[in-house]
C-alpha cells in the first residue's frame, strides 16, 4: 500500500493515459505505471480492446480503491469549478459532487468557517479543485480569495440598482463576497443583509456601487420603496390561494367588504395595494385585483 501511494499520488486527480489490460462484465482495467485501475465497463461504447490507450481520471473510491473514469470531471488538481454540496457532516465538513461516479469529495471542516451555521447546505456550490495528502486521500480544495479575483471581471458602467445573480465565496465579520454568474467580483457589507449568507449559497442581490477595486457593492436588502408591509403580505398570500389568482376587491370595495374578508381598515388596503401596485406584485382592473406571476407574465 505504502508503494502504491507514492506511486501513486502523483497521479490522483489528474488526468493520464492508461493501457487496457482486461475486462469483465462490469468493468474494464487498464494500467498506469504498473498500477491498474477498475474502470466502470458501461463507460464505454464501444469497450475498448486490450492494449488500447485511454484516457482516464485516476482517483480513489470511498474504498480506497484505484480508479479511473473517463467521464472527465472539471475539478481537477489546480483545476477549479463549482460542485454542488451533497452531503454535511460537522466531524469532517461537506461533501461535492465533482462528477465522479461513485464517490463524492470531502472539503475539510479545517477550510470552511469556524462557524457551522454559515457552513455551505445542500444544493449550495463551491469553487473547488482537487488536493492531495500525504496519505493519497482526495480532499476539495477552495478557491482563495486571490482566485476569485484573478477571474473576476471589472464592474461595468450602469449597472447601479440592477439585479445580479453569484454565488458567495467567503463570509467575514464585516460582509460577504460573491462571484456573480456574470464572473464579477461582488461585496455585501453586513449592513445590507437581514440575515447572514453562506458559504456557496446562492443570492440575488442588488447593484448599490462600485468597490475601490472596480467590483460591485452590493445589497440583499431591497429598494426603500420596495419593502412590502405586512397587509400587503397578508393579500399577497391570499391572492396565491386564490382561483386564477384573483379576487373581487379594488380600492373602491367598501369597509365592510374589506373589514369582512382581509380584517383591516380601508384606509390600510389602499395602502396596501398601493404598496403592491408600485412593485408591480398585483393589477387591479373591473373590480378586481389580479396577481403578477414571477415572470411578469
Amino acid at each position: 500500500m505504502a508503494e502504491m501511494q507514492s506511486t501513486m499520488i502523483p497521479l490522483l486527480g489528474h488526468v493520464v493515459s492508461a493501457q487496457v489490460t482486461d475486462r469483465n462484465d462490469k468493468e474494464v482495467f487498464a494500467q498506469v505505471e504498473g498500477q491498474t485501475l477498475g474502470i466502470l465497463r458501461s463507460e464505454f461504447d464501444p469497450v475498448p480492446e486490450l492494449g488500447a490507450a485511454v484516457q482516464v481520471l485516476v482517483y480513489s473510491d470511498k474504498h480506497d480503491h484505484l480508479r479511473g473514469t473517463t467521464q472527465l470531471p472539471k475539478v481537477r488538481q489546480d483545476h477549479y469549478a463549482f460542485a454542488t454540496v451533497t452531503q454535511r457532516m460537522h466531524s469532517l465538513g461537506v461533501f461535492v459532487d465533482i462528477g465522479l461516479p461513485d464517490k463524492d469529495i470531502v472539503v475539510s471542516k479545517d477550510v470552511l468557517p469556524f462557524d457551522d451555521a454559515v457552513w455551505p447546505q445542500i444544493g449550495d456550490r463551491l469553487l473547488v479543485a482537487l488536493s492531495v495528502d500525504k496519505k493519497g486521500r482526495l480532499w476539495g480544495e477552495l478557491a482563495t480569495p486571490e482566485i476569485f479575483q484573478a477571474i473576476a471581471a471589472p464592474a461595468k458602467s450602469g449597472q447601479r440598482n440592477a439585479q445580479v445573480k453569484g454565488t458567495v465565496y467567503k463570509v467575514r465579520e464585516i460582509g460577504a463576497h460573491v462571484l456573480t454568474d456574470d464572473y464579477q467580483e461582488g461585496f455585501i457589507h453586513r449592513s445590507e443583509w437581514f440575515a447572514t449568507p453562506r458559504l456557496g449559497q446562492q443570492v440575488t442581490a442588488r447593484v448599490i456601487g462600485t468597490t475601490q477595486d472596480h467590483g460591485l457593492n452590493l445589497s440583499l436588502k431591497p429598494m426603500a420603496y420596495e419593502e412590502i408591509s405586512d397587509d400587503a403580505q397578508m393579500i399577497l398570500a391570499m391572492l396565491e390561494v386564490a382561483p386564477d389568482g384573483t379576487m373581487p376587491f379594488s380600492d373602491k370595495s367598501t369597509p365592510e367588504e374589506i373589514q369582512d374578508t382581509f380584517a383591516i381598515s380601508k384606509g390600510a388596503f389602499k395602502r396596501a395595494l398601493g404598496n403592491l401596485l408600485k412593485n408591480r406584485r398585483i393589477t387591479q382592473a373591473d373590480g378586481h385585483i389580479t396577481l403578477v406571476p414571477p415572470d411578469g407574465k
